[in-house]
């Protein structure tokens, strides 16, 4: 009796991941340092350490690091990167981050050109500087300066890796507009009315200079806003749940967990 094309489909796929596991398995040393260093992820249950290590296997396995400016990539590097890029698709899936494969390290934060044309026609030019950026299609780029020395306790929070892999997310639906793809029909219509009154209620907070958990570069566009607030959730998610619940609610329906219960 022949197979579906479909069940021979999904055995083909079940017998690769099993080799790249086995291929790419990470060393429990290795990822004990990694627990230590990122206290957010050591406070995850036994079952999300289980599924997180799986998937930074299959992550390692997929994505290509680059260093320049002389920085040598270790093994414990390019995990930490790992770690932080698959805590937000957790519970969602891989194939979210799309066909982007490249990663470049830079030592420390990179100066980029900018140029823009205003509504007049006029070109504005300045340089900016950058602990990472994600773009379409291309590489993302992150400063190890500024993953090495993301800071669970601060606050606001401040963590490069997952802010530049939400915006990977952002990009899910073709655009970096703080609105990823988001197949339940329920879940999606509550994004679109209750996100940007959370940006609301944030960039009002900032204006009033009240402490917050989420950082302030956030205010000016609703796509910085949710990587921000990502940020904030994952890493110090009681502290966001205590100062908006209705975004933690949020964002913990889109992302399928509570980091905050784990706390």
């Amino acid at each position: 009796m022949s197979l579906h094309p479909l069940r021979i489909w999904q055995r083909w796929r079940q017998w690769r991941e099993t080799r790249l596991l086995r291929r790419f398995a990470i060393p429990e040393p290795l990822w004990m340092d990694m627990l230590r260093d990122h206290p957010f992820i050591a406070a995850r249950s036994e079952a999300d350490r289980a599924q997180l290590r799986r998937l930074c296997s299959l992550f390692l396995a997929r994505k290509r690091f680059h260093t320049v400016g002389g920085l040598e990539l270790t093994d414990a590097m390019a995990l930490a990167v790992a770690a932080q890029a698959c805590l937000p698709i957790l519970h969602l899936s891989l194939e979210l981050y799309g066909s982007q494969v490249g990663i470049v390290l830079h030592p420390g934060d990179v100066v980029a050109q900018r140029e823009d044309v205003d509504d007049h026609g006029v070109v504005h030019q300045w340089q900016e500087e950058l602990a990472g950026e994600a773009m379409p299609g291309g590489p993302l780029m992150l400063s190890w300066e500024s993953v090495r020395c993301s800071a669970p306790g601060d606050e606001p929070v401040f963590n490069v890796v997952i802010h530049e892999f939400i915006h990977l997310l952002d990009l899910s639906n073709g655009a970096c507009d703080g609105l990823p793809a988001i197949d339940e029909r329920i879940l999606a219509q509550d994004w679109l009315r209750e996100l940007p009154l959370a940006w609301d209620r944030f960039a009002d907070r900032i204006a009033h200079r009240e402490p917050s958990c989420i950082d302030a570069y956030g205010v000016p566009a609703l796509d910085e806003f949710f990587a921000v607030a990502g940020e904030a959730f994952f890493v110090r998610g009681a502290a966001l749940r205590q100062e908006d619940p209705v975004l933690y609610a949020l964002l913990a329906r889109y992302f399928r967990q509570d980091p905050a219960s784990c706390t």
